[in-house]
């Protein structure tokens, strides 16, 4: 795994917190879950990129 992988889902953790504060302080809480969805959503979709890069390698590896 590529350390420039952990900063990237770090940086999409902090901005998403910042911006789930931001929204609700001004009372818009629904708008917050959502951002923090669309967050979640984005960090997933990375990891299950790298896992089906795993599963490639394994796959190679024992010739199957």
């Amino acid at each position: 795994m590529d350390v420039d992988l952990i900063f990237k889902i770090a940086a999409i953790g902090i901005i998403v917190a910042v911006l789930n504060q931001l929204l609700i302080r001004s009372g818009r809480e629904e708008q917050a879950m959502m951002t923090t969805l669309a967050g979640l959503i984005v960090v997933l979709m990375m990891v299950i990129q790298e896992i089906d890069t795993l599963f490639s390698t394994v796959k190679s590896v024992f010739g199957l």
